[in-house]
């Protein structure tokens, strides 16, 4: 069986070689034997897949991507793309799309994860009062919530674009909502999603309701959404530091050091084939229970997954925070990916 290469973005200044920010992985994906190849991010993102992947050769045979986040849409493309040249991505469209959007895995991890309820939006169009009433109904009326869509948070703009203190205050809920869909603007992602907000163990300690400590990195498996954008890496919305879900990587304030305990699991074919910290803080390790979680991730039928888990501050279990798409979430720095690296070489 041919051995798959991996693909990553170029470097936008020096198309010949790898994105800085995936340089490391290319390195080892080198020394363990195999190939790596590149395509163009922007072009993917542009719409002109054909363009994209001009760079990788015919015939490539099976692939695996690690790089920035691409809409569903766009990912769709991109493996259309590379069959037309003998390639084949061993993530489908479709798996691609169940991992990384809210709703394709929430059905799965129901009950494992805060509740949570969705509104389809076309384009950066705010959901009606009526639409939002009807959602909040839907998670009990009452209490605390986050904001985000199918994707990502605004985590940064906490109590601007992301965090609800009360759901019964509907007009409260409206402007949170609809400050979050005008920031993101036409990087919104399927949809606006309300949460339930729950506490985490803090690694210090358990935190009240008083919102973040510290910013989250992601948006997007936080996927390699990075920090600095919607099209970035994701390292999902996680928890922030004060133990609330975010959703896709970690929601965040600026007070503080304080982080939520929570683990970055790596799954392929329903093993797990590396535990290690949220990229957010690789400074806080934590051995969480893989037993429910186990069962859940065969179940969602996704080749390479990600889920995020956070555990809770009045000691009840481990919450799966978050669940993204492996080829865009990112790795915490310092941590040894030799074996994930070496399990995908080999899948």
């Amino acid at each position: 069986m041919p051995v798959p290469s991996m693909l990553f973005p170029t470097d936008p200044l020096n198309p010949r070689r790898p994105d800085p920010h995936f340089a490391w992985e290319a390195r080892l994906v080198r020394e363990l034997g195999a190939e790596h190849l590149l395509v163009d991010h922007d072009a993917l993102l542009a719409g002109r897949a054909e363009e994209a992947v001009r760079r990788v050769p015919l015939g490539s045979g099976p692939l695996w991507y690690r790089g920035w986040m691409l809409p569903s849409a766009r990912y769709a493309e991109f493996a259309a793309a590379l069959t037309a040249r003998g390639g084949k991505l061993l993530t489908s469209p479709p798996g691609y799309a169940a991992a990384h959007e809210l709703p394709g895995w929430y059905g799965v991890f129901e009950g494992a994860t805060p509740p949570s309820v969705w509104i389809p939006t076309a384009g950066a169009v705010p959901p009606t009062p009526e639409e939002l009433a009807e959602a909040v109904a839907r998670l009990g009326g009452s209490g605390p919530a986050i904001v985000k869509d199918y994707v990502k948070s605004r985590k940064h703009e906490w109590h601007e674009a992301c965090y609800v203190p009360e759901l019964a205050d509907l007009a409260a809920v409206g402007r949170v909502v609809g400050r979050f869909v005008e920031l993101q603007g036409e990087f919104l992602a399927g949809g606006v999603v309300v949460r339930r907000y729950e506490e985490f163990e803090r690694a210090d300690g358990p935190d009240g309701l008083d919102g973040p400590d510290r910013l989250d990195g992601l948006d997007g498996p936080d996927r390699l959404d990075g920090l600095d954008g919607p099209d970035g890496l994701s390292d999902e919305d996680g928890c922030d530091t004060a133990g609330a879900v975010g959703g896709a990587g970690s929601v965040g304030g600026a007070r503080g050091e304080r982080r939520a305990v929570e683990a970055r699991v790596w799954w392929l074919d329903g093993r797990p084939v590396l535990v290690g910290p949220h990229p957010d803080a690789p400074h806080v390790h934590a051995e969480p229970d893989l037993t429910e979680v186990s069962a859940l991730v065969r179940r969602l039928g996704c080749r390479f997954v990600t889920t995020d888990l956070a555990s809770r501050a009045d000691g009840s279990g481990w919450r799966v925070v978050e669940v993204g798409d492996g080829q865009v979430s990112d790795l915490p720095r310092g941590i040894d990916a030799s074996g994930l690296l070496a399990s995908l070489i080999a899948a």
